[in-house]
């Protein structure tokens, strides 16, 4: 879009100071987003995203669950004593009509308060893992009180009991015509498929809560001040109640596997122990004061558990002919799925020293 017509939507919503430009921020692959520089040096900068409405189909859903969090975050922060509230979360402007979000009968919008001198790291290290884990770790924490519940912005995301009846239909679908050629693959996923269901049942015996959780912990969704330490928890749109398994899980599945998710080569996938143990002892010092024995002792589960869940997904769409995930090549979804499956055969080696590691830590 042009810089007039974005500099328009912006005008729709409660900001201090004029419009300067309008310049694309970031290389995010779900949401648009936009850095609004103002003309006035005493009044700050803004953010200006377009909301992803294919993926989050709820908008009012989307921004109320941010709305509620960011609230009971600046208020914790705020009798805490923190003196720099506005650097440590997230604030969002309402537009004229008092909403977060504009929708101009094609897209949503909605508009942040820019945080200046802030830094995000893309590099997956020990230290930036460390730093992961206490900081989603400590966002869990924050929020066990919160007394207005939320609801889900993509409904069953990490629900692996449904992911597996969607593979198993696309098998008895098979639209692409590929079934015949995936039989190893397949023979794996069920050999573990109950295993893997163990959440869903652990819930429904009442023994496994639902936290609010990130739902989308990479390192990248962290904003740092210049000398390197956390400042912000950003990119909200999928906090949500899930199992503290997602938050956890999920950071492993990218950071901890050796190879890029999509990498052919198999051979050298490794699970990087370093990367385990760091994000491990910061999750586990932030949220020592609420997990429960039976959230504890089933995070090495959590580790296996969203590899696996991923190469369902990615197998899933590459039997459906590749109608999700966006590809480069035919069998770009076979070789994800392949990278997956690899990866979580390599966590399984380590079950037993990931189990005796949390309990030595916890």
């Amino acid at each position: 879009m042009k810089n007039e017509e974005l500099t328009e939507i912006v005008k729709r919503f409660r900001i201090e100071g004029t419009v300067a430009a309008v310049l694309p921020l970031g290389d995010g692959l779900i949401n648009d987003t936009y850095w609004v520089k103002t003309k006035e040096a005493d009044k700050s900068d803004y953010v200006l995203q377009r909301i992803n409405h294919r993926i989050f189909k709820d908008i009012d859903l989307l921004q109320h669950n941010i709305e509620i969090v960011t609230g009971h975050l600046r208020r914790k922060l705020l009798s805490e004593g923190a003196s720099d509230v506005d650097r440590r979360v997230l604030r969002f402007i309402p537009t004229f009509t008092g909403k977060t979000y504009h929708f101009d009968e094609e897209n949503y919008w909605r508009v942040s308060v820019y945080i200046a001198d802030t830094v995000t790291v893309n590099k997956v290290t020990p230290q930036s893992s460390y730093d992961c884990g206490r900081a989603f770790g400590r966002f869990q924490q924050q929020l066990t009180d919160l007394e207005e519940p939320l609801g889900e912005t993509i409904p069953d995301f990490h629900n692996m009991e449904l992911r597996l009846r969607q593979l198993r239909q696309a098998v008895a679908e098979d639209q692409a015509g590929r079934v015949k050629a995936v039989g190893e693959e397949l023979d794996l996923i069920e050999a573990h498929a109950d295993a893997m269901c163990t959440a869903e049942r652990l819930h429904r015996e009442g023994v496994l809560p639902k936290r609010i959780c990130h739902c989308d912990t990479k390192v990248n969704n962290m904003l740092f001040d210049k000398d390197g330490n956390v400042l912000c928890i950003i990119d909200l749109d999928t906090v949500m109640p899930a199992f503290v398994f997602s938050d956890y899980g999920d950071f492993l599945r990218t950071a901890a596997n050796s190879e890029p998710e999509d990498s052919p080569e198999l051979d050298r996938i490794t699970f990087r122990w370093d990367i385990f143990e760091a994000f491990t002892c910061g999750y586990l010092e932030s949220t020592a004061s609420f997990l429960t024995p039976v959230e504890r002792e089933h995070l090495p589960f959590a580790v296996a558990l969203f590899p696996m869940m991923q190469a369902v997904r990615f197998l899933t769409d590459y039997l459906n002919g590749d109608t999700y995930y966006k590809i480069l090549y035919p069998e770009h979804n076979l070789v994800r799925t392949r990278n997956q499956l690899r990866y979580f055969e390599q966590v399984e080696t380590r079950k037993g020293e990931m189990e005796r590691f949390v309990k030595e830590m916890a």
